[in-house]
C-alpha cells in the first residue's frame, strides 16, 4: 500500500510556483504587490522590493530579516483526495483491531508491531487529520473492556481477601494496558487532545468511562460489595488475632488503584472509618458494660488499639487516612465513657506516664474540659486535699500529706498535663488546681493555716540536717505554697509569731540567717504585719547589749554572771501578761532583783513584769552513772531544787510547795521530769498520768550518753489550753479587724445598703481572713448599738454613719 508520506512528497520538477500567483506580504502589512502584476524575484525587481528601496531613499529602518507570511488560497488541509481517503480506512481498522487486542485479556490478535501502531496513530491523526473518529473509537473499546473486566469480577469463586487479590490484579492489568495505549497513541493525546480543551486525556478518559459504565467494575454494586466484604474481612481479621494478614500487600494496592481511579474516598475510606466505628463501639461496650473492666486497664486498652489502628493505617492508607482512622477509633472507644473514665482515672493511675496517656486520649476527643473538671474535684474532694484536711487524727502530718500530693500534682501539671503543639502546661488544669486546693482549705476553718505554721515551725528547728541551702529554702517554699491557698492569714500569722518567739527566747532555732530570710519573704511577698518578727531581733539584740553592761558591773565571782535576762515589749511578742508568778529560791530571787534595780535606774520608766514560765535553768545533779548537766525549764527547776531535801515527795506536798504555779502546769511539769524519755524523777504507782496520790522520787539510775541532757522540751510544746488561748485571741483581733473597716468603710462612704457594706467588708479584710456573713452582720449590728452607725427610719435595709 502507498504510504501516505510517500503521497505527499514534492515531484523532482514542478511548475507550483510558476503557475501560481500569490501575494507577499512584507513584516507590518503596510506594503504588499498588486496581484496582477508579474512576479519579480531578482533583487528589488517585485513591488514590495521597490517599496523598500522608496522607504530605505526616504530613510526608514526597514528590518529584511523578519517573518514572511504566506497566505495559501483553496487548500483544505484534512483530505488529500481519494488515495488518502482509502490509506486513512485501512490505518483506521488497522489501530481499531490493535487497540482491541490490547485491551482484551490473553488475546494474541496484534497484527503489527508497537511501533506500527505509534506510525499508524501519526499518519491518521497529523497526516490524515482524524483524530475525532480514532478518539471516539477508543472510548467505546475501553467501554467494552470495562464490561468485559466486570462480568468476569462478578463470575469468580474467590470470596473475601482472595477476592480482593483477584480485583487488585485485574486493576493492575487494566492500568498497565491504558499506560501502553498512552504511550502508543502519543500523537493522539498530544496532537488532537491537547488542541481540544474540552476533552479529556486517553488516562483520564480510560478513567472516567470506567467510572461511568453502569456495569463498570468500580460501581458495580455487587462487585463493590465483595470489595468492602473483602476489606473488612481483612481489618476484622487483624484487629482479632493481632497479626499482620498473609494478604495485607494486595490492599495497600488495591488503595493504590482506588486512589488512580479516583473512588478510594466513595469505596475504601468510607467503608472503612464506619466499620472501625462500629467494631470498638461494641469492643468498648463489651469491656465497660459486660466484663466492668478498670479505668486503667480500659485506658492501656484504647492506648493499644489507637496505635495498632495508627501501624496499619500507616502501612496501607494514604497520609490523609491516618489521622482519621486514629480519631475514629479512639472517639468509637470513649463515645459514652468520658465522665467515667475522667472520674476514675484519677482514682487509678498514680503516675504520670498513665495520666499523661490519659491526657492525649481525652485530647484527641475533645474531652479535656471533662477531664479538667473531674481533675478539680478529684483535687478538692476525691480522698484528696479535703479528705486530709478533715481527718483530725492525723493533723500532725497534714501538711506532709498536703506536700506529698501538692507535689505529685505539680509533677502531674509540667509532665502530663502539657500541650503538645506549645509544649506548656495547661493552664485550665493549673487554675483548676488552685481553686480545689483553695476550697479544700475550706473544709476546716483554720486548721489548713495553724498547721503550716507549725510544720514552718518544725522545719526552723529541726534546720538543714545534711541538705543544702538550696535544698532547704525550697522546702520551705514549698509551705509557704500551701500558705497561699488558705484564707485565714491571720491564724498562720498569729501562730507563726508565737512558734518564732518561743523559737528565740529558748534558742530552739537552727539558723538566726534563715529566720530573718524566711521574715523578709513573709513580709515582702505575703503580708507586712510580719515586720513583726524584726522587733523581735531587735529586742534580743538589745537586751544582750544590756546584759553584757550588767556583768561589767558586777563582782566576777557574783552567781548572777550565769544569768540572762531577755527584756520584750508586750507589744511586738505574742505572750499574755502573766497575773501570777512563781516563788523561786532566795539566791535566785536576789539575782533577779538587783538587776531590776539596775534596769530601772537604766530605764527610768519601765516596768519590769516578770514571765518565768519560758525561763530556763541548768541545773547539776549527780547519778551513779556519773554527773550531768540537766537544761530544764524554771518550772523543772523548782521542782528539782525540792528533792535535795527529801528523796520521796507526794504530789499534793509538790503543790503546796509551789503554790504559784497552776494545778495543770504542775501537773505537765511533772510528767515531763517522771513519765516522759528521759525520767530524772520517778513515781509511783507507774503511768503516763499524774494523780493526786502520786509519789515522786528522784532516780539515781537515770543515764544518758551526754553530759549536757536537754528536758526542757514541754515549754517548746504546745499545751490544748494554750491552743485554745490562741484561737480567742485570734477570734477577738478578728472582731476587732470587723469593726474598724466597717467604721473605716462608713466613715468614707456615709451611707450604705446592707449587702453593700457586706461586700466592701470582705473585701477590706480578706487579706487577712474572709469573714462569715453572719458574723459581719452581728458586728453590725453591735456598731448601731454602740452609736457608731444607724439604720435609716424609712429603709432599715440602709446604714448611716454617725460622726
Amino acid at each position: 500500500m502507498t504510504d501516505v508520506i510517500s503521497l505527499l512528497t514534492f515531484p523532482d520538477t514542478s511548475k507550483a510556483f510558476t503557475a501560481y500567483r500569490s501575494t507577499v506580504v512584507d513584516v507590518d502589512d503596510r506594503s504588499a504587490s498588486h496581484p496582477r502584476k508579474t512576479p519579480r524575484l531578482d533583487a528589488d525587481s517585485d513591488s514590495g522590493s521597490a517599496s523598500r528601496s522608496r522607504n530605505s531613499v526616504k530613510g526608514k529602518n526597514v528590518d529584511r530579516g523578519g517573518p514572511v507570511r504566506i497566505q495559501v488560497h483553496g487548500f483544505t488541509g484534512g483530505v488529500v483526495g481519494s488515495a488518502l481517503n482509502k490509506a486513512y480506512d485501512n490505518l483506521f481498522v488497522r489501530l481499531s483491531r490493535s487497540i482491541r487486542a490490547l485491551l482484551e485479556k490473553g488475546s494474541d490478535e496484534l497484527s503489527t508491531t508497537y511501533e506500527g501502531v505509534y506510525t499508524a496513530c501519526r499518519s491518521v491523526v497529523c497526516v490524515a487529520g482524524r483524530g475525532e473518529g480514532l478518539y471516539e473509537m477508543l472510548k467505546v473499546e475501553i467501554h467494552k473492556c470495562v464490561n468485559r473486566l466486570a462480568e468476569e469480577l462478578e463470575k469468580t469463586n474467590k470470596e473475601g481477601v482472595e477476592w480482593v487479590g483477584q480485583f487488585v490484579e485485574t486493576c493492575t492489568w487494566f492500568e498497565g494496558q491504558v499506560a501502553l495505549l498512552e504511550s502508543l497513541l502519543t500523537y493522539l493525546d498530544r496532537a488532537y487532545v491537547l488542541k481540544n480543551p474540552s476533552l479529556l486525556s486517553i488516562r483520564t478518559s480510560a478513567i472516567l468511562h470506567s467510572l461511568a459504565s453502569e456495569s463498570a467494575y468500580l460501581v458495580v454494586i455487587s462487585v463493590v460489595d465483595k470489595l468492602q466484604k473483602g476489606i473488612s474481612t481483612w481489618v476484622t481479621w487483624e484487629r482479632n488475632e493481632g497479626q499482620v494478614h498473609i494478604n495485607r500487600p494486595f490492599l495497600k494496592e488495591l488503595v493504590s488503584h482506588l486512589v488512580t481511579h479516583y473512588v478510594y474516598d466513595a469505596i475504601f475510606e468510607r467503608h472503612f472509618i464506619e466499620q472501625t466505628r462500629e467494631y470498638f463501639s461494641k469492643e468498648s461496650y463489651q469491656m465497660v458494660e459486660v466484663e466492668k473492666a478498670k479505668a486503667k486497664v480500659f485506658l492501656a486498652h484504647c492506648n493499644q488499639r489507637t496505635n495498632e489502628e495508627q501501624g496499619r493505617a500507616r502501612d496501607v492508607m494514604p497520609d490523609g487516612t491516618v489521622a482519621l482512622v486514629k480519631d475514629t477509633a479512639i472517639r468509637a472507644l470513649f463515645e459514652g465513657r468520658l465522665e467515667w473514665m475522667a472520674k476514675e482515672v484519677f482514682m487509678e493511675c498514680k503516675g504520670t506516664t498513665d495520666l499523661k496517656k490519659a491526657y492525649a486520649l481525652f485530647a484527641s476527643v475533645d474531652g479535656l474540659p471533662v477531664l479538667c473538671r473531674e481533675f478539680k474535684a478529684y483535687v478538692q474532694a476525691g480522698r484528696t486535699v479535703q479528705d486530709i484536711v478533715k481527718d483530725a487524727s492525723k493533723d500532725d502530718e497534714m501538711v506532709n500529706r498536703l506536700l506529698e500530693f501538692k507535689s505529685f500534682a505539680d509533677t502531674t501539671l509540667k509532665e502530663a498535663f502539657v500541650n503538645p503543639s506549645t509544649k506548656q502546661n495547661n493552664q485550665d488544669f493549673a487554675y483548676g488546681l488552685i481553686d480545689a486546693f483553695t476550697k479544700g482549705f475550706k473544709a476546716r476553718r483554720n486548721k489548713p493555716a495553724e498547721q503550716i505554721a507549725k510544720h514552718v515551725d518544725r522545719l526552723m528547728r529541726h534546720g538543714q540536717r545534711g541538705v543544702s541551702d538550696a535544698a532547704f529554702e525550697a522546702l520551705l517554699d514549698a509551705a509557704l505554697a500551701l500558705y497561699r491557698f488558705t484564707d485565714d492569714k491571720d491564724v498562720f500569722r498569729t501562730f507563726y509569731h508565737r512558734a518564732l518567739a518561743k523559737r528565740l527566747l529558748l534558742e530552739r532555732s537552727a539558723s538566726d540567717d534563715f529566720e530573718k530570710a524566711m521574715l523578709k519573704k513573709l513580709k515582702e511577698k505575703y503580708d507586712p504585719e510580719f515586720g513583726m518578727g524584726d522587733h523581735m531581733f531587735n529586742d534580743l539584740a538589745l537586751s544582750r547589749d544590756i546584759m553584757r553592761e550588767y556583768h561589767t558591773r558586777i563582782r566576777h565571782d557574783s552567781s548572777a554572771q550565769k544569768l540572762s535576762v531577755m527584756v520584750l515589749q508586750l507589744s511586738v511578742w505574742p505572750f499574755p501578761t502573766r497575773t501570777k508568778g512563781v516563788d523561786l529560791p532566795s539566791p535566785m530571787q536576789a539575782d533577779l532583783d538587783n538587776y531590776a534595780t539596775f534596769y530601772k535606774i537604766k530605764h527610768q520608766g519601765h516596768k519590769l513584769d516578770w514571765d518565768h514560765s519560758l525561763g530556763t535553768a541548768t541545773v547539776k545533779a549527780r547519778f551513779a552513772a556519773g554527773p550531768k548537766d540537766l537544761t530544764v525549764s524554771l518550772y523543772q527547776a523548782v521542782v528539782l531544787l525540792l528533792f535535795n531535801k527529801e528523796t520521796e515527795i507526794g504530789f499534793r506536798h509538790i503543790l503546796e510547795e509551789t503554790l504559784s504555779i497552776d494545778d495543770e502546769e504542775l501537773r505537765r511539769t511533772l510528767q515531763s521530769l517522771a513519765c516522759a524519755n528521759k525520767k530524772v524523777l520517778k513515781k509511783r504507782p507507774v503511768g503516763k498520768d499524774v494523780n493526786d496520790d502520786d509519789v515522786f522520787y528522784f532516780n539515781p539510775e537515770f543515764t544518758d550518753a551526754r553530759a549536757k541532757v536537754h528536758i526542757n522540751s514541754i515549754q517548746a510544746k504546745e499545751t490544748a489550753e494554750e491552743n485554745q488561748r490562741t484561737q480567742s485571741h485570734i477570734e477577738g483581733d478578728r472582731k476587732h479587724y470587723l469593726d474598724a473597716a466597717i467604721v473605716r468603710i462608713m466613715k468614707a462612704k456615709k451611707e450604705l445598703s446592707h449587702e453593700q457594706l457586706k461586700n466592701e467588708t470582705i473585701d477590706a479584710v480578706k487579706s487577712h481572713f474572709v469573714p462569715e456573713v453572719s458574723v459581719i452582720k452581728l458586728r453590725i449590728d453591735g456598731l448601731v448599738e454602740q452609736e457608731y452607725l444607724r439604720r435609716d427610719e424609712e429603709d432599715r435595709n440602709l446604714y448611716i454613719y454617725i460622726a
